[in-house]
C-alpha cells in the first residue's frame, strides 16, 4: 500500500507541543534504527548536539523539542515517520496521527495494530480507522441535517458563544471553626445554589462530564443543542469525536430492550448497514468513550423515570439488552463509558432526577433580557416594513404585561406573531391581549387565518373551524393525559392532519421506529400550544365534568425530590385554564361551545375555576412555589377579589426556585389588589437584574428581603436603579449575599432617595472597613432610619474606632454593637429632639451605647478608644467585654474615667484582668465619686461590670461634697471565685477607705478559714459597711464560728445569718446596735463547736434572736447548749428546729424552763415539722408555757416530764398535743397538773383521751376552786358524744363558768374562789350549777341529741348566753328549747341558728323567748317563722324593753301584715345599739313603720341592712335614709345592695358629716357614679376614725378616685379599703397611687376589676403602706410589667400575707421574677395565679405559696 500525505486543517506545531510527551514516551521505546530514521530530518548542527547527549530520554525530548520549532512541512514528515515506522503507538495517539499522515492503498506497513482484538492481523489498522472517519463524516451530515429542519424558522442566527447559561454549584457545609474555612466556604451558604455565568459553547469544551441543561418551556433548549452539534460538525470540538443527539419524545416509541449499540444505530445507522463499519465504530466507542459525546434532548418528555444508579445491576457487557431508562441512566451516572460526555436538556423541575457523577455539572439557560427581546423584535419585524417594526417594537418595550412574557424567547417569538396577526386586522383600534392566555387565543386566530388566506377573521374564525378546535382540542388533552408528544398517523385523521399542517398548529415530523424504518407523526407547534388547547377543551367540552376540571387545577410547585414520582411534562395546563376563566375570554369560550344556554354554562365554569382558586387563596399550608403559581393563576383570570384573598397575606417568602418577569409581575398584581403593606422575601432564588424593573410595580411593598451568594455588586446595582420608585419601602434586608465595599455603598448611596426608610440589613456578606463605615456615615443622615445591620462582616481596630467616631457626629445615633466579626449593628432614633428617659431630669439629650464584644482591643488601642468615645456628647453603657485590656488596660480606662462624661456602666467581663485588677477596681471604688458597682466573677477573668453615678455629673445637678458623700450608696461583689489570704487583705485594706455606704458580695465563693480570718481582722475597721453578703459560700464550720465573732467584735453588727452553701450574710447599722439576730443553719455542729459558739456568743450582750435549725445537734448537742443557755444574754428566742432530737431532747429542752429563768417558753414538735423553740422574758408575761406536740412519750418520759413539771412553779399554760400518751403515765401527770396552782390553761389536743379520761381529769381540775381554762379536743368530740359527756360534767361539777363547743373540741373555764363578777337576781332556791355561758357551734348536734341536757341546764339559773349554730333540729330538738328557757331568769343573750323546724314549732318557740328585762340579745337565723312566729316575735321583742342587739338573718315565712307586727315590736326597743336584718321582706308600709321608728333609736351605733328584690323597689328608701338622722353615735352602717343611686346616696350623705365615730362604711353595690361619690367622699373627710371603706361594685371612676385622693390624708386610721368592679381607668389608677402614699395603717386593699390594666404605678405605691396584709388586683389585664414591680417591691412589704392576682396577662417569665423574690418574703402565705397564661409545671414556679388553681 501507499502512504499519501494529507492536508491536516490543524495547527501541526500546537498538535506536536500539545502530544509532546506521548510522543517522548513513544519514541523512548522504540529501537535504534528508528530513532535513526527519524535523526536523518535532523538538520546536521543540531543533530551533532543531540547525539552529544548520553541519556536516551534526553536526546528523544530535544528531538521532539526540535521538531516543535521547526516549519510546517519538516514537523509533518516528523509525525509522518513517527506514525510508519514506530511500533505499538497507543490507540489515541494513532488516532490522531492517522488524521495527519493517511494511507492509501498499497501501502506497505511494518508495525502491529493495537486494538482490542488481538487476533486482527496487523493490516486491519488503517481499515478500523477509515471506518470511523467515514462515519463521523456521515454523522456530521445527519446531525446538519437536523440542525437546518429545527433552525428553519428562527429569527436569526444563534452565536454559541454569545449565548449565555448559569452554571450552578452546590455550596459545601460550613465547618464549626470559621477560621480554617476555605473562602469559597465563606462566601457561600451552606446547602445553597451559587451561580456563575458561562456561555454555552462552553458546556463541551471539557469533556467527560455529565451536564444537565435546564430551561424552562420556550427558552430554546433544543434549539440550542441543535447548534452544538452543527458547531461540532462544524470542527468546533476537536475533542469530540463522536456526538449522538438522541430526543425524548422519539425514545418514548422504543418500548423493546436496546443495547447501547443497537440504539446508536438505530437513530443513526452505519453507512449502507455495513456490520463492520459498526462493529469499528463501536469498538472506537468503548476505547475512546472520553471522544464521545451523547446529547438528550426533552428529559420532561421522557415516559419514563430514570432508574436511580443505586438499584442499577453491575453493567459489564455493553452488548446487553437494557430498559430505555436503565440504559440512559447507566451513561448519565457513569455506570459504562464513564469518560463520555452526556448532556440532558429539561425542566427545572425534573433535575433532581440527574443523580449526579463525578464531574455532574447543572446549569440553567436564562431569557431575553430587555436588550435581548428589542434585538429580537427588530430582527422579527426587519422584512415587515420600518414603519410596521418600529410600531410594534414599540409597543413591546411599552406594554408592561408583554415585556415581562417576553422574556422567554418561545413566548417572545409568540408575542411577535400575535402582535403580527392584531396589525393586520381590521379596524383602528388596536386591542393588546393582556395575559398569556389571551395571548395563545389571538395566536389561534392567527393561525386559523392562514387556512383561508385571511378572508375570515376574528372570533368568527372560531365559529367556522369549531368542530375541527374541538377535536384538535380533545387531541391534545388526550396527549397530555397520556404523557404523548409525538402522535403517529394513526393518532390523527386525514382531515385534522390538513386543517393542522395548514394553519401551522400541527408539524409532521420523520420518525425512527424500532425495528430502524422510518415513519411520519405530527407535533403540535410547540408544546405550550398543545397544552393551550387542552385547557379549550376542558373549558368547553361538554363532556368534561366539573370534578374532572378541578382535578386538573392542582397548582405546580417547582421544588422536586428524587423521590417524587415522574409528573406529567405539561407545566403550564392549569395557568391556561385559569386564563380562560378570565372575563375578557368569554366571548371566545361561548363562539367555541356553540350551543344554546352557552353563556351561562361558560360564566358557570369560569366561576368554578376562580372559586377553586379562592379556596387555594384561603389554605395557610401554600408553599412559596405554590403562592408564585397561584399569583399567576389569579393574574390570567385578571379576577381582583381572587387577587385580593392571595394579596392579602402580609409575607411572601419565595425559596430556591427561578423567578422570571412574569412571575414578579404577577406578585405585583395582587399584592396592588390587597391595598395593604407586604414583606417580599426572596430567598436562593435566581433572579435576573433586569426582571428587578417590575419591583416598583410593587406599590405595598414595605419591607424587601435579598438572601443569596447569589445576589452580589452587579445585582445589588441593578436594585439601585429601582429603589427610589419603591415609594412603600421601609425595611430592607441584603442578606447572606456577594456584596462587598463596593455594592454595598452604592446601595447606601441609592437609600439617600428613600425617605422612609427605617432599617437596612447587610448582614453576611463580603464588607470591610471602608463599606461599614461609609454605609454607616450615609445611611445616619436619613431622617427616618432607625437601624443598620451589617453583622458577619470584616473589620479591624482601626475601622472600629472610625466607626465610632463617625456615629460621634451622628445627631440621631443610639447604639453600636460590634462583636467580632458575627455582628456590626447600629440603632438610630427618629429625630435628634426626641427626650429620653433616663435618671437625670435636666438631661434631654439620647443616651449613646456602644458595645464593642470580642474585637481584640488592647492597651494600646485604649486611648485612642477613650479620644473617640468623649466625642459623644451622652453615652450611658460601654460594653468592652471579651477583648484583651488586662490590668494595664484596665488601669488606663480608669484613669481617663472622669473625662468620658454620662457613662452610667462600663463592661469589662473576660479581658484578662485578675485578682490584682480586681483589688484596683475596690480602690476606684472608694477614691473614684461617682463609681458606685464593681461586679465581678471568677477573680475578675469572667465578668466584671462598673456602675457609675451620673446625677451628679451634670452641672446642673453638682451637689456639695459633705451633701454627696456618704448618701451615695456602693457596692463590690465578687462571686464565684477563690479570694486568697493575701488578696483577702489588700481587698479589705482598699475597702477601709471607703467614706461611702457599702455593700459586700462575697457570694459562690471558696473561702478558706485563714481568708476568713483577714476578713474578720478588718471587717471592724469598715465603719460605712452595712452588708457583708456570703452566701453560696463553700465555708467550714470553723469559719462560719469566724463570722459569727463578729456579733462580739463589732458593735456595728446587727444581724449575723449563716445558711450552710446557701443565702448567708452579715448586716450592720452605722452606730451601735440595739439588738442582734444569729442564724447559723444546716451546718453540722458537734459538741466542740456548739461549746465553742456558746463561749463565743457569751460575749454578745445585744443578742436577741438565735437560730441553730437544721445543725444535726441531735440529744447530745441540744443537752451542751441547754447548759450554756443560762449563761447566754437572749432577749427573745432560740430556735433548735430540724436537729434530729428525740424524746430524750425534747425533755432537755423542757428542763430548760428549770435551769433558766429567762426562759418563759418551750414548744417541741417531734412529728414531720419537726420544731423546737425557746422563747425568753418578754414584757407583760409572768408565767411560763409548755407546748408539746407529737413527741409519743414513753412512761419513762411522761414520769420525767412530770418531774420538770413539778419543779416549774410558774408554769401558767401546758399544751400537749398528738402526743398518743399512755394510761399509767397520763393519770400520773394530770394528777400533777391538779396540784399546781399556777397553772391556769391546759389544751390537750389529739392525745387519744377518752370520755372518761376527760370526766376525770376535768373533776380533778375543777375540784381545787381556782380559775382555770381547759381546752380538749379529739375527733370524736361530736353529736351525742360531745353532747353527754357535757351533761356529766355540769352533773359532776358545780364550779363550771363557760363551755364552748365547736366542731370537735370543747372549753372548759371553771370560776374561781371569788364570786362572779356579775350581779344575779336572788332566789329562795339555790343554784345547782355556776354555769354563765354554754355555746354549741357546728358540732354535728341534731334535735334528738339534746335530751341528756335538758336538766343540766333547767339547772343552771345563773346562765347568761346560750347559743346554738348550725343546729339540726326535729321535734325532740323543737321541744328542748320551750322546756329549758323558762327556767334561765338571767339569761341575757340568746342566739339560735336552727335547720329543719317546722312553722308550728317555731312559733312555740318564739312564745317561749325570754320577756324579763335583763334580756339584751336576740340573734335568730334560718328560721321559717310563719306568720304564727312572726306574731309572737314581734309581742316578744315589746317584752324586752332593755334589747339592744337585734340579729334577724336568712328567716322567711311571713307575710307583709305580720311583717308590720314584726317591725312594730322591734322599734319599741329604743335602746337598741345593733340591728342586723338580712334578706328582710318588707312593703311599703312596713318601710314607713321602720322609718318611723329609726327616729326613736338613738342609741343605736351599727346598723346592717342587706335588701331583697322588694325592699328595693319600693319608693320608700329615701324615707328611711332620712331617719337617719337621728342617729348620733353611728359606729358601723351597712347597706349593701339598696341600689340607692346617686338620689341616694346624696339623702345619705347629709347624714354622715355628724357621724365622727364611724368606723366602717358598706355602700358596695349602689349604683353610685362619680356625681354622687365625690360627695360621699367629701362627707368622709369628717370620719377621722373611719377604719373600714367598702365601695365596690359600683360605677365610680376618676374623679371619685381624684376626691378620694385628697381626702384619704384626713382618714390616718383606714385599714381597709375595697374599690373593685368601679372604672377608674388609666388615670384613676394614678390618683390612687397618691391615695397609697399616706395610707400607714391600710392593711386591706381590693382593686379587682377597676378598669386599668397599668396598675404598675398602684403596687410600686404599695411600698409607702407598711402595715399590708392583703391585696388583690384581679381581673385587670394586666401583664408582666406589674409582676416585675411587685417582684421588686414585695420584700419591702413585711407583713404581707395574701396577694390575689387571677385573671390577668401575667405569663411564665413573669410569675418566674415574682417566685425569685419569694425568699426575701417569708409573710406571704399565698399568691393567687388563677387564669393567667402561666405554665405552672416550671421547674422555677415550685414555690408552694403560689397557687395556681383552685384544686
Amino acid at each position: 500500500m501507499r502512504m499519501e500525505m494529507v492536508d491536516w486543517p490543524g495547527d501541526i506545531l500546537s498538535l506536536v507541543a500539545q502530544e509532546a510527551s506521548a510522543l517522548v514516551e513513544l519514541l523512548c521505546e522504540q529501537n535504534s534504527g528508528v530513532l535513526d530514521r527519524i535523526f536523518a530530518l535532523v538538520e546536521p548542527k543540531t543533530l551533532d548536539h543531540i547525539r552529544s547527549l548520553t541519556n536516551t530520554r534526553d536526546r528523544v525530548s530535544a528531538i521532539v523539542d526540535y521538531f516543535k520549532s521547526s516549519d510546517r512541512n519538516t514537523c509533518t514528515r516528523f509525525l509522518t515517520n513517527v506514525y510508519q515506522y514506530s511500533e505499538n503507538i497507543p490507540f489515541l495517539l494513532e488516532t490522531t496521527l492517522v488524521s495527519i499522515a493517511g494511507y492509501t492503498p498499497g501501502a506497505n506497513c511494518n508495525h502491529t495494530c493495537d486494538t482490542v482484538d488481538s487476533s486482527h492481523s496487523p493490516n486491519v489498522k488503517r481499515p478500523r480507522l477509515d471506518h470511523v472517519q467515514s462515519y463521523m463524516d456521515a454523522l456530521k451530515s445527519m446531525v446538519l441535517q437536523k440542525h437546518e429542519s429545527v433552525a428553519q424558522a428562527v429569527v436569526k442566527d444563534i452565536r454559541l458563544e454569545d449565548t449565555w447559561v448559569y452554571l450552578r454549584h452546590r455550596n459545601p457545609p460550613r465547618v464549626k471553626d470559621r477560621t480554617i474555612q476555605s473562602q469559597a466556604s465563606l462566601d457561600n451558604h451552606e446547602g445553597e445554589e451559587s451561580e456563575h455565568k458561562v456561555s454555552v459553547e462552553s458546556l463541551l469544551k471539557t469533556t467527560s462530564r455529565v451536564v444537565t441543561l435546564l430551561g424552562q418551556a420556550g427558552s430554546g433548549k433544543t434549539l440550542l443543542v441543535h447548534c452544538l452539534g452543527r458547531d461540532w460538525a462544524e470542527g468546533s470540538f476537536p475533542s469530540i469525536h463522536l456526538l449522538f443527539l438522541l430526543e425524548f419524545r422519539q425514545l418514548n416509541l422504543i418500548s423493546r430492550d436496546l443495547s447501547l449499540k443497537e440504539l446508536l444505530f438505530l437513530f443513526y445507522p452505519a453507512c449502507d448497514d455495513d456490520k463492520e463499519q459498526r462493529d469499528a465504530v463501536f469498538e472506537f466507542i468503548l476505547s475512546n468513550p472520553e471522544k464521545v459525546c451523547f446529547i438528550f434532548d426533552g428529559y420532561d418528555e421522557f415516559c419514563a423515570k430514570l432508574t436511580h444508579p443505586e438499584k442499577l445491576e453491575s453493567i459489564n457487557d455493553p452488548n446487553k439488552s437494557l430498559p430505555m431508562k436503565d440504559l440512559i441512566s447507566g451513561l448519565c451516572s457513569r455506570k459504562f463509558l464513564s469518560d463520555c460526555t452526556v448532556l440532558v436538556t429539561c425542566r427545572p423541575r425534573d433535575v433532581t432526577d440527574m443523580f449526579g457523577s463525578p464531574g455532574f455539572i447543572t446549569c440553567e439557560l436564562q431569557g431575553f433580557d430587555r436588550l435581548g427581546v428589542k434585538e429580537y423584535a427588530e430582527q422579527y419585524f426587519h422584512k415587515k416594513g420600518d414603519e410596521l417594526k418600529k410600531k410594534a417594537v414599540n409597543l413591546l418595550m411599552n406594554n408592561r404585561h408583554l415585556l415581562s412574557m417576553s422574556h422567554v424567547p418561545g413566548l417572545c417569538h409568540i408575542c411577535c406573531v400575535c402582535m403580527e396577526h392584531l396589525f393586520s386586522s381590521d379596524g383602528t383600534d388596536l386591542q393588546l391581549p393582556t395575559s398569556l392566555t389571551q395571548i395563545y387565543m389571538q395566536i389561534l386566530l392567527a393561525f386559523l387565518k392562514r387556512i383561508n388566506g385571511g378572508v375570515v377573521s376574528g372570533t368568527a374564525l372560531l365559529q367556522r373551524y369549531r368542530s375541527k378546535i374541538a377535536e384538535m382540542s380533545q387531541l391534545a388533552l388526550k396527549g397530555l393525559e397520556e404523557s404523548t408528544i409525538v402522535f403517529l398517523d394513526t393518532d390523527v385523521s386525514p382531515e385534522l392532519h390538513d386543517f393542522g399542517v395548514k394553519s401551522g398548529i400541527l408539524s409532521r415530523v420523520k420518525l425512527t421506529r424500532e425495528d430502524g424504518s422510518s415513519g411520519y407523526g405530527f407535533t403540535f407547534m410547540h408544546l405550550t400550544m398543545q397544552e393551550f388547547l387542552a385547557a379549550l377543551h376542558l373549558m368547553t367540552s361538554q363532556n368534561i365534568t366539573e370534578s374532572q376540571l378541578k382535578k386538573k387545577l392542582n397548582l405546580k410547585t417547582r421544588w422536586t425530590t428524587k423521590i417524587d414520582p415522574k409528573s406529567v411534562f405539561t407545566d403550564s395546563l392549569h395557568v391556561y385554564v385559569c386564563g380562560l376563566a378570565a372575563e375578557a375570554c368569554k366571548s371566545s369560550l361561548v363562539q367555541l361551545k356553540g350551543t344554546d344556554g352557552t353563556t351561562a354554562w361558560v360564566q358557570k365554569r369560569q366561576a368554578t375555576v376562580r372559586n377553586v382558586l379562592l379556596g387555594f387563596a384561603g389554605s395557610t399550608s401554600q408553599t412559596g412555589p405554590k403562592i408564585v403559581e397561584l399569583c399567576r393563576c389569579a393574574h390570567e383570570t385578571e379576577d381582583a377579589k381572587l387577587a385580593r384573598a392571595i394579596g392579602s397575606r402580609p409575607q411572601f417568602e419565595l425559596r430556591n426556585i427561578r423567578l422570571n418577569a412574569i412571575d414578579l409581575d404577577s406578585l405585583a398584581f395582587v399584592t396592588a389588589a390587597a391595598n395593604q403593606n407586604v414583606c417580599l422575601d426572596i430567598g436562593g432564588c435566581s433572579i435576573d437584574p433586569d426582571c428587578l424593573e417590575i419591583l416598583p410595580s410593587f406599590k405595598n411593598v414595605d419591607h424587601l428581603i435579598f438572601r443569596s451568594r447569589k445576589y452580589d455588586d452587579k445585582f445589588a446595582e441593578a436594585l439601585c436603579g429601582i429603589l427610589c420608585n419603591l415609594q412603600a419601602l421601609q425595611k430592607l434586608d441584603f442578606i447572606s449575599g456577594g456584596l462587598t465595599d463596593v455594592g454595598v455603598v452604592k446601595l447606601a448611596r441609592a437609600l439617600k432617595d428613600c425617605p422612609n426608610i427605617t432599617h437596612l440589613n447587610v448582614s453576611d456578606n463580603s464588607l470591610k472597613d471602608d463599606g461599614i463605615t461609609e454605609i454607616a456615615e450615609t445611611l445616619c443622615g436619613l431622617p427616618n432610619i432607625v437601624s443598620v445591620l451589617m453583622g458577619k462582616s470584616s473589620i479591624s481596630i482601626d475601622g472600629i474606632l472610625t466607626l465610632i467616631e463617625r456615629m460621634s457626629a451622628c445627631n440621631t445615633f443610639q447604639k453600636v454593637h460590634v462583636e467580632a466579626n458575627k455582628d456590626i449593628s447600629l440603632f438610630f432614633s427618629q429625630s435628634s429632639d426626641k427626650v429620653c428617659e433616663n435618671t437625670d431630669l435636666n438631661n434631654t439629650e439620647e443616651p449613646k451605647n456602644v458595645t464593642l464584644k470580642q474585637c481584640n482591643i488592647n492597651v494600646s488601642n485604649v486611648v485612642s478608644l477613650c479620644n473617640k468615645l468623649r466625642s459623644f456628647s451622652y453615652i450611658t453603657h460601654v460594653d468592652l467585654s471579651k477583648n484583651s485590656l488586662g490590668n494595664k488596660g484596665l488601669k488606663k480606662i480608669l484613669e481617663l474615667l472622669p473625662k468620658l462624661g454620662m457613662i452610667q456602666e462600663l463592661n469589662v467581663s473576660e479581658n484578662g484582668v485578675d485578682m490584682d485588677g480586681v483589688v484596683m477596681l475596690a480602690s476606684a471604688l472608694c477614691n473614684q465619686k461617682n463609681l458606685r458597682k464593681v461586679d465581678a466573677s471568677e477573680n475578675g477573668k469572667k465578668k466584671l461590670l462598673l456602675w457609675f453615678d451620673t446625677s451628679r455629673r451634670h452641672s446642673s445637678r453638682q451637689l456639695t461634697s459633705n451633701v454627696t458623700g456618704i448618701h451615695l450608696h456602693k457596692k463590690l461583689s465578687l462571686t464565684h471565685s477563690d479570694i486568697k489570704p493575701v488578696y483577702m487583705t489588700k481587698l479589705c485594706k482598699q475597702l477601709v477607705k471607703c467614706e461611702n455606704l457599702l455593700d459586700i458580695e462575697f457570694s459562690h465563693l471558696k473561702l478558706s478559714n485563714e481568708s476568713v480570718e483577714k476578713l474578720m481582722l478588718i471587717l471592724p475597721e469598715m465603719s460605712s459597711l452595712q452588708l457583708l453578703n456570703i452566701s453560696h459560700v463553700d465555708l467550714s464550720t470553723n469559719g462560719a464560728l469566724l463570722l459569727i465573732r463578729s456579733l462580739a467584735d463589732c458593735q456595728r453588727v446587727t444581724a449575723v445569718e449563716l445558711r450552710h452553701q446557701a443565702e448567708a450574710f452579715i448586716k450592720f447599722v452605722p452606730d451601735k446596735a440595739e439588738a442582734a439576730i444569729c442564724k447559723l443553719t444546716e451546718y453540722k455542729l458537734c459538741k466542740s463547736n456548739v461549746e465553742k459558739l456558746s463561749r463565743i456568743l457569751e460575749n454578745c450582750p445585744r443578742l436577741s434572736e438565735l437560730d441553730l435549725s437544721y445543725n444535726f445537734l441531735r440529744d447530745e448537742g441540744v443537752k451542751c447548749f441547754v447548759d450554756y443557755l443560762p449563761k447566754l444574754k437572749i432577749s427573745s428566742s432560740v430556735t433548735l428546729t430540724g436537729n434530729q432530737i428525740t424524746q430524750v431532747g425534747a425533755l432537755h429542752l423542757v428542763n430548760s424552763m428549770n435551769t433558766c429563768e429567762k426562759v418563759v417558753a418551750v414548744e417541741v414538735s417531734l412529728g414531720v415539722e419537726d420544731q423546737s423553740l425557746i422563747k425568753f422574758v418578754q414584757e407583760h408575761v409572768n408565767g411560763k408555757t409548755l407546748r408539746l406536740r407529737e413527741c409519743s412519750f414513753e412512761v419513762i418520759h411522761l414520769k420525767k416530764l412530770v418531774e420538770i413539771v413539778n419543779r416549774c412553779p410558774r408554769l401558767l399554760t401546758l399544751e400537749l398535743s398528738s402526743n398518743s400518751l399512755h394510761s399509767q403515765g397520763l393519770f400520773s401527770l394530770l394528777d400533777s397538773l391538779v396540784e399546781l396552782s399556777t397553772i391556769q390553761t391546759v389544751k390537750l389536743s389529739k392525745n387519744g383521751l377518752s370520755s372518761e379520761q376527760i370526766e376525770y381529769f376535768v373533776k380533778q381540775l375543777c375540784s381545787c376552786h381556782q380559775h382555770r381554762d381547759i381546752r380538749i379536743e379529739e375527733p370524736w368530740l361530736t353529736g351525742n358524744a360531745v353532747v353527754s359527756l357535757i351533761a356529766k360534767c355540769l352533773n359532776l361539777q358545780q364550779h363550771i363558768k363557760e363551755i364552748s363547743v365547736n366542731r370537735a373540741s370543747i372549753n372548759i373555764i371553771t370560776e374561781g374562789n371569788s364570786s362572779p363578777g356579775s350581779t344575779i337576781v336572788a332566789h329562795p332556791e339555790n343554784f345547782s350549777s355556776a354555769l354563765q355561758s354554754i355555746s354549741f357551734d357546728d358540732c354535728d348536734i341534731e334535735g334528738q341529741h339534746l335530751a341528756p341536757l335538758t336538766l343540766p341546764i333547767q339547772k343552771c339559773h345563773a346562765l347568761q348566753d346560750l347559743r346554738f349554730s348550725q343546729l339540726k333540729v326535729d321535734r325532740k330538738g323543737a321541744d328542748f328549747f320551750p322546756e329549758v328557757i323558762p327556767f334561765l331568769r338571767n339569761i341575757r343573750s340568746l342566739t339560735l341558728d336552727l335547720k329543719g323546724a317546722a312553722e308550728d314549732e317555731v312559733a312555740t318557740l318564739m312564745e317561749a323567748l325570754p320577756k324579763t328585762t335583763s334580756f339584751e340579745s336576740l340573734s335568730l337565723s334560718q328560721l321559717v317563722l310563719g306568720d304564727r312566729g312572726t306574731a309572737e316575735l314581734g309581742r316578744a321583742l315589746q317584752s324586752v324593753p332593755n334589747l339592744k342587739l337585734f340579729n334577724l338573718s336568712q328567716c322567711s315565712g311571713w307575710t307583709a301584715a305580720r311583717g308590720h307586727e314584726l317591725v312594730r315590736g322591734l322599734v319599741q326597743c329604743v335602746l337598741l345599739a345593733e340591728i342586723r336584718l338580712d334578706s328582710v321582706i318588707l312593703d311599703e308600709e312596713g318601710i314607713t313603720i321602720l322609718a318611723q321608728g329609726f327616729s326613736r333609736l338613738t342609741s343605736l351605733r351599727r346598723l346592717r341592712v342587706v335588701t331583697s328584690e322588694t325592699f328595693v323597689n319600693g319608693t320608700g328608701i329615701p324615707r328611711l335614709l332620712a331617719s337617719f338622722k337621728g342617729f348620733r353615735q353611728m359606729e358601723e352602717i351597712e347597706l349593701e345592695s339598696w341600689r340607692m343611686g346617686d338620689s341616694g346616696t346624696c339623702e345619705l350623705v347629709k347624714c354622715i358629716p355628724s357621724w365622727t365615730e364611724l368606723v366602717k362604711l358598706n355602700l358596695s353595690d349602689n349604683n353610685l357614679t362619680d356625681q354622687a361619690g365625690e360627695k360621699l367622699l367629701a362627707a368622709l373627710s369628717h370620719c377621722r376614725v373611719l377604719q373600714k371603706l367598702q365601695l365596690s361594685t359600683n360605677q365610680l371612676g376618676q374623679a371619685s378616685a381624684a376626691k378620694l385622693a385628697q381626702v384619704v390624708p384626713l382618714l390616718p386610721q383606714l385599714s381597709e379599703l375595697n374599690l373593685s368592679e368601679n372604672h377608674f381607668g388609666q388615670q384613676g389608677s394614678k390618683s390612687l397611687c397618691e391615695c397609697l402614699m399616706s395610707m400607714k395603717a391600710l392593711k386591706i386593699l381590693h382593686l379587682t376589676s377597676i378598669g386599668s390594666s397599668d396598675l404598675v404605678g398602684v403596687a410600686s405605691s404599695l411600698k409607702h403602706c407598711p402595715s399590708i396584709q392583703d391585696v388583690s388586683l384581679s381581673w385587670n389585664s394586666c401583664d408582666d410589667s406589674l409582676a416585675r414591680t411587685l417582684a421588686e417591691i414585695l420584700p419591702l412589704c413585711t407583713k404581707l400575707k395574701r396577694l390575689d392576682l387571677e385573671a390577668n396577662n401575667i405569663t411564665t417569665a413573669g410569675a418566674t421574677v415574682i417566685a425569685k423574690c419569694l425568699p426575701s418574703c417569708p409573710s406571704i402565705e399565698v399568691i393567687r395565679l388563677w387564669r393567667n397564661p402561666i405554665a405552672k409545671e416550671d421547674e422555677n414556679l415550685k414555690d408552694p405559696r403560689l397557687n395556681f388553681s383552685s384544686v
